[in-house]
């Protein structure tokens, strides 16, 4: 699933391709990526004649948005847009396009159709869902080791359960979380509760590291993702410890080991990433 470096490197890549660009007409082949309205032939009439203003993310989702109205759009575990000119044979798993009136389209294709299209009014995308329970947003000013103590004050959950969480910190997911934990040395399974204040600290600090030096690479092509021209990132060939199962640590050479906390699949160093008091096992 394309996490915060990967959506904000889409962001990026469609304000260059889209912003400007006005909606002649929407074709949409997959009604059930369509969210609201239900109807999505009224879905499609309500972008005719609309404007992209630009292209903004929240978390791991992104708002297009329109004249009137704004595209809340989630990519899952698959999706991706492209911009193509309209005599460019159709892919398949294309489910939504929509075509500008200088000739090109912006298309959304999906091969595991799990991604969603919210259309709403602007000013209204943070009153309800899916927009109005996320957490900090990690690359914001607001973003501050006092805020995320505050997320984290009295949690017993694992740190890693804690920070997958979207209603804690917005936009960080598996690999991400992974590489921050061995980044500040912390256990994934320790409380999140537990962490002093100089813990807190630095886990904030590598929060915002790790993400800025993925955003700068354009994120992290482990499967399918690209970005809107169809770009690979190239944060995999920094990783440091997500997918390393058996290899070598990068910091003392202890083999990477692999756990399962909350359901998903952790790498984490047993020497680097001691379980210090307020951790807990599985």
């Amino acid at each position: 699933m394309p996490e915060l470096p990967e959506v904000e490197t889409v962001k990026r890549t469609l304000n260059m391709l889209v912003a400007g660009k006005k909606i002649e007409r929407v074709t949409v082949s997959l009604p059930r990526i369509v969210r609201r309205p239900e109807d999505p032939a009224l879905f499609a009439a309500l972008l005719e004649g609309q404007t992209i203003r630009n292209i903004e993310r929240s978390g791991k989702f992104l708002r297009i948005n329109l004249d009137g109205w704004v595209i809340v759009s989630h990519l899952r575990m698959e999706g991706r847009y492209g911009v193509y000119d309209a005599a460019d044979p159709v892919e398949k798993h294309t489910h939504v396009i929509f075509h500008f009136n200088d000739g090109t389209e912006l298309r959304y294709r999906d091969v595991r159709q799990f991604g969603t299209m919210d259309l709403l009014p602007i000013g209204e995308e943070f009153m309800g869902a899916p927009l109005h329970k996320l957490g900090l947003e990690p690359l914001a000013p607001e973003f501050t080791a006092a805020a995320l103590g505050a997320k984290l004050a009295g949690k017993k959950n694992r740190i890693k359960t804690v920070l997958l969480n979207q209603e804690v910190v917005a936009g960080i997911g598996n690999i991400y979380v992974d590489e921050t934990l061995f980044r500040a040395g912390l256990h994934p399974e320790r409380a999140a509760g537990s962490l002093n204040a100089e813990e807190l600290k630095k886990l904030h600090r590598c929060i915002v590291d790790i993400l800025t030096e993925a955003v700068a690479a354009g994120g992290s092509s482990v499967k399918s993702y690209v970005n809107g021209q169809g770009e690979s990132g190239s944060f995999q060939d920094q990783h440091r410890i997500y997918g390393r199962k058996g290899q070598p640590c990068h910091n003392c050479g202890t083999p990477v080991e692999r756990i399962v906390v909350g359901g998903r699949g952790t790498h984490y160093c047993p020497e680097c990433q001691k379980p210090n008091e307020g951790g807990i096992r599985a």
